[in-house]
């Protein structure tokens, strides 16, 4: 048998303790059928995920679109960084 230590904040374990004891358990029984569902399934049991990359959000894939068009059709202005420099400095 192995001893395995976690850290918690004080409100995360306080809410936890109360969860799993509503299930009527402890947390070591609460982690012991977290790891073997993990194990049994070979996966975490929940999806995690990470935002999404907002560059391929269908508002910014429509935006490219339209500038694609307009750079096919003609309707492009090219200034150098020095012009544009000088434009916003009045």
């Amino acid at each position: 048998m192995t001893t395995v230590t976690l850290r918690f904040d004080d409100k995360t374990k306080q809410e936890l303790d109360e969860m799993v004891d509503e299930m009527g358990m402890n947390l070591t029984t609460f982690f012991m059928i977290y790891a073997k569902r993990a194990l049994r399934d070979r996966r975490i049991p929940f999806d995690i995920t990470a935002p999404a990359d907002p560059f391929f959000s269908e508002e910014n894939q429509a935006h490219l679109r339209r500038s694609e068009q307009q750079f096919q059709t003609g309707r492009v202005v090219v200034k150098t960084l020095e012009e544009l420099e000088a434009m916003e400095n009045g």
